[in-house]
């Protein structure tokens, strides 16, 4: 439960205090307005009549809360109480408002000694309380302490491969550690290849790194991972790799260890996590960090049509003013690569279909995004509801699956399938698994080879698929093979770790 003190109470102080104290938690205020403690004591708040800017004073009443508010109407009294708070309560998360009046000089010895500092101009007090006293707002609190307690530089580590949702956070995440003076670099493991991502990436002039599959991150200081939630998992950091910071919108497969963890499923995207964040910090949203986290918002819920939340469409909301229409227009409309094409027409010529599913082996996957793509684009065929491509890159065959309308999870339907010789997850909707080649078999013809991959991969997925509908009681008749009937079911999530599969 959190625990809140209030030092002095001016005028937009009370309005305050008698809001926050309508929240759980314990709240604290000493005041040296007689009339004001009084005022307070009336409506059930714990008021001391003291001198705030006492340190004697102040340490005996208060324990070790977890949040100071200075509150004084004298800009003079909030610079001492500020400093006091600063040296008594270092822990602690310290707001102050700055008075009525305040000079440059005030407000910035304020500034120096607390975490936020509420200037009088056109500040609503219930806003002030949601920060002060909300869930989300305890949140954005525990992140910054985070943040600082980094010390030095801070890795941000998308997951491989990284789409625009990841992309997105991981530089609205940069944002917030640098309002707090850490410095931040955004890192990534794999490829930038699909053509959308990579126009996100140029034409907001994106600094990203990518790391080699070799390169650890023990030169910086702090970790932190958006868009997945387990080192190892989905990146190729190493497995015991400490992690300070998780911020992630897929539900998790095991516990999750981080300093700071928010993992919250019932939202669309990362993004409109960064977003809150963005909003509770105090931070004004610039061009580039507005327009990435709209198009990141808007790719991972397929235009607001898929597993989308309120919190997501208020979330587009705050950003639309200040993204840059041109740029996406742009982003969205980038010329598709040879190798994507090529990829299609191969799912396209080795389609293979049971009922409503259709499932495609495309060989060599020059571009793993192209499997992704492939598997987007078969769905737009009549009759299908379900679909999964993949292919052979580097010794791994990837897959990607894709449905719409249907009874079938994918992210459960290809975990029964692979979880047994590879890595499978996801959501309804999107979905995705990888299978190290050395667990189909060792052929060395090239032929044979991809006869023994077609047989592996096509067959378990559509037993997974058989196997699920059966258990949820679908006209799968056992006898014949097939289905009695079209299945017409809805709802889904949305893709694994590998976003980008």
């Amino acid at each position: 439960m959190v625990s809140r003190l209030v030092l002095g109470c001016g005028a937009v102080g009370q309005r305050l205090v008698e809001k926050v104290a309508l929240r759980e938690g314990d709240l604290d205020v000493i005041c040296g307005d007689s009339d004001r403690v009084e005022t307070l004591r009336n409506e059930s708040v714990r008021a001391q009549g003291a001198d705030p800017t006492d340190p004697a004073v102040v340490e005996e009443i208060a324990s070790d809360p977890d949040v100071v508010l200075i509150a004084g109407d004298d800009p003079e009294h909030n610079v001492q109480m500020a400093q006091l708070a600063e040296v008594a309560f270092p822990a602690a998360f310290r707001m102050a408002y700055a008075g009525v009046d305040a000079t440059d000089a005030q407000r910035e010895k304020i500034s120096e000694a607390v975490d936020s500092l509420v200037d009088p101009g056109g500040v609503m007090a219930e806003y002030v309380a949601n920060l002060v006293a909300s869930e989300a707002g305890t949140q954005s609190r525990r992140l910054r302490r985070t943040l600082r307690r980094v010390g030095g530089r801070l890795a941000i580590v998308t997951h491989d491969n990284p789409d625009p949702d990841a992309i997105a956070s991981a530089v609205a995440l940069s944002r917030l550690a640098a309002s707090i003076g850490v410095e931040s670099t955004l890192c990534y493991y794999g490829e930038i290849s699909h053509q959308e991502n990579r126009a996100l990436v140029n034409l907001l002039d994106l600094d990203l790194r990518q790391l080699a599959p070799d390169e650890g991150v023990s030169e910086f200081d702090g970790v932190a991972l958006v868009d997945h939630s387990r080192p190892g998992v989905n990146d190729q950091l190493p497995e015991d790799t400490e992690v300070d910071v998780v911020i992630d919108h897929h539900p998790p497969r095991a516990p999750v260890e981080a300093k700071f963890v928010d993992l919250r499923s019932d939202v669309g995207a990362t993004s409109t996590l960064l977003t809150g964040y963005l909003n509770q910090f105090g931070l004004e949203l610039d061009t580039t960090v507005a327009t990435a986290l709209l198009y990141g918002i808007r790719v991972d819920t397929a235009d607001f049509s898929r597993e989308v939340s309120a919190a997501d469409f208020q979330a587009a909301a705050t950003l639309l003013p200040h993204a840059d229409a041109g740029i996406l227009e742009r982003v969205e409309m980038p010329s598709i690569s040879q190798d994507t094409f090529d990829t299609i027409a191969q799912a396209i010529r080795h389609q293979v279909i049971e009922d409503d599913v259709l499932c495609s082996y495309v060989g060599d996957a020059v571009e793993r995004d192209a499997l992704a793509q492939a598997a987007d684009k078969l769905l737009e065929m009549e009759g299908i509801n379900a679909t999964v491509v993949y292919g052979l890159s580097d010794g791994v065959v990837y897959l990607s699956a894709r449905s719409r309308g249907t009874d079938l999870d994918l992210g459960e339907t290809l975990r029964s399938a692979y979880d047994q010789i590879g890595s499978a997850g996801g959501h309804a909707d999107m979905a995705g698994a990888q299978i190290p080649l050395g667990v189909i078999g060792e052929v060395e013809d090239d032929e044979r080879l991809e006869d023994v991959i077609r047989n592996v991969v096509t067959d378990r997925f559509f037993d997974a698929v058989r196997e699920r509908r059966v258990d949820r009681g679908s006209p799968f008749s056992a006898e014949s093979g097939q289905f009695e009937f079209p299945f017409v079911s809805a709802d889904s999530e949305e893709e694994m770790g590998d976003h980008d599969v």
